[in-house]
């Protein structure tokens, strides 16, 4: 296994030697209603969006003082905008009163704000404090399955076993999987024949 993941590392670094998150955010609030935003929605969509939430309201205070419906009205491309309007002015309002406008440094204390799951806290915990963990989202999921890494469909326990499998190695991990899987492994058509991984593949050799 230890081969086959260095085999995989090596062929992602080659494939994104600059991975990295695809929501545009100048600052940590930015970034966590970006990635609030991004659940069931692309992050294309996202970042058409956001520019004029944060037009409006600059800050974490901003925010967590903002008229739901008035925010609804600006995110509603992202889709299921009642919860997640109602979801990043409550986490917002966390920010602000028990961390003083400050994100809190640990994926433990992220996951206590609002509309933030495992997945939320370790993406960002990740991006801004480079934190040693991995994210698990359809992408990664997909592709960790079908290259035989894990056999798990429970997001949170394929995170805990990436994390141990790739400890060395866990930086730019996430978004290389996410890169990988958005646009080479697939959900529908994936592009296996071309594919440097294909030998290593578990789904390639069922196929």
């Amino acid at each position: 296994m230890k081969n086959k993941q260095k085999i995989i590392l090596e062929y992602m670094h080659n494939l994104f030697p600059d991975a990295g998150c695809e929501l545009v955010s100048n600052n940590g609030y930015e970034l966590i209603v970006s990635v609030i935003l991004s659940a069931q929605c692309t992050d294309k969509r996202v970042n058409q969006t956001t520019p004029a939430l944060f037009a409006k309201y600059p800050t974490v205070y901003d925010l967590a003082k903002a008229n739901q419906s008035d925010v609804e009205d600006i995110i509603k491309p992202c889709g299921f905008y009642h919860n997640k309007a109602k979801n990043i002015i409550a986490c917002s309002k966390a920010i602000v009163e028990k961390y003083g406008g400050e994100l809190p440094k640990t994926v433990e204390e992220m996951m206590t704000l609002p509309g933030v799951g495992m997945k939320t806290a370790k993406v960002v915990c990740g991006d801004l404090y480079k934190s040693k963990v991995i994210a698990v989202d359809t992408h990664v999921k997909r592709v960790s399955n079908r290259l035989g890494l894990v056999n798990e469909q429970n997001a949170d326990k394929i995170s805990i076993m990436l994390e141990k499998m790739f400890a060395d190695d866990i930086t730019s991990v996430h978004h290389r999987f996410v890169l990988f899987g958005r646009y080479y492994c697939k959900s529908q058509n994936p592009k296996c024949e071309n594919c440097g991984l294909k030998n290593v593949c578990d789904y390639y050799k069922h196929k």
